[in-house]
């Protein structure tokens, strides 16, 4: 593959405008930084707020997301423009539709990536850190010589792993001084991980049934490697990885949490159900808020967690010690 930073050699319509440019940078899906919210709700019950300036520190840090996860989307529309030309949806991007000028996309990812760990430093060095992890990200799954989105299985490890980075974004704004336990980090990226094979899953059934796998191939590399029952085998594994740390976590922290694992179970399930329809929301994870049924799970999700926050269940506890049932 080509990565200099050099004009598209693409059929193009014409020369990019602003709009292009400003596209590029995908800002519409900043919805995707909803998950960064858990991650201040945990750190609030299980930490405290340990921020002077916890109003600054929330602004700097979604500031941040935004900015690093733009900068990622810059640099991953230059570098696919080549192979999104196969995508019956993603032929429409700006970066294939246009000509565009290497050095100021070059530009535009500086700008954003100087902005977003401008703001990260200002607030804490733990946010610096992280950002500096999430533009790695974006470098190493977008170009070579690594660029993991080719490779199967290592495309949706590395690509999740925005997850528990936005966890912890959300995290450091409440207290910069440590970070989440291990087992909530391994389940946000493990749920992450299912949504990401879940969204090739449903690419794969898609475009395979349309145009041949050949076509698919030629759109992502690693796709040659996977098949329908290797990507719902991998939704299966990573489901249950994270649903096993989840629970790690929620008898560890609290036993009453144990009660929203059902709800869990049921957004897992609902969104793989989703995942194999024609057409489905799960391609393009920044509408997924126009997904009624998926939204009324989640809500019931949220209301269970805070009636756990909010109510002590002893009987719950008797979970956490050993029991037999002797036999006389």
């Amino acid at each position: 593959m080509n990565t200099s930073l050099g004009k598209s050699m693409l059929p193009a319509s014409g020369r990019a405008g602003v709009r292009d440019y400003i596209a590029i940078a995908r800002l519409d899906h900043s919805t995707k930084h909803i998950f960064i919210v858990p991650g201040i709700v945990l750190a609030f019950l299980l930490r405290g707020v340990r921020n002077d300036d916890i109003l600054s520190s929330i602004l700097l840090g979604f500031l941040t997301a935004i900015c690093i996860a733009s900068a990622n989307y810059c640099i991953n529309e230059w570098f696919d423009r080549e192979f999104d030309r196969h995508h019956p949806a993603k032929s429409k991007r700006s970066a294939v539709q246009s000509v565009m000028n290497g050095r100021l996309v070059q530009l535009e990812w500086a700008l954003l990536l100087f902005v977003g760990l401008g703001c990260a430093i200002l607030s804490s060095k733990l946010l610096f850190f992280v950002a500096c992890l999430f533009a790695m990200q974006g470098i190493v799954y977008n170009l070579d010589p690594i660029r993991s989105k080719d490779k199967a299985y290592l495309d949706v490890i590395s690509e999740s792993i925005n997850n528990p980075i936005r966890l912890v974004i959300g995290w450091s704004m409440i207290d910069p001084t440590t970070l989440p336990p291990g087992s909530i980090i391994l389940a946000y990226w493990f749920g992450g991980a299912f949504l990401m094979a879940a969204k090739r899953l449903s690419e794969y059934d898609e475009i395979v049934a349309s145009h041949g796998k050949e076509l698919l191939s030629r759109y992502r590399v690693s796709f040659a490697q996977y098949t329908q029952v290797s990507l719902t085998a991998s939704c299966i594994a990573y489901s249950l990885f994270s649903i096993a740390f989840l629970s790690v976590f929620l008898v560890k922290y609290r036993i009453e949490y144990i009660l929203v694992l059902p709800f869990v179970v049921a957004l897992f399930t609902t969104y793989f159900v989703m995942a194999t329809k024609p057409g489905s929301t799960a391609q393009k994870p920044e509408k997924l808020f126009r997904e009624p049924g998926l939204l009324a799970i989640v809500m019931a999700l949220v209301a269970a967690f805070i009636f756990t926050t909010c109510v002590d269940i002893p009987l719950l506890v008797t979970l956490t010690e050993q029991h037999y049932i002797t036999i006389r």
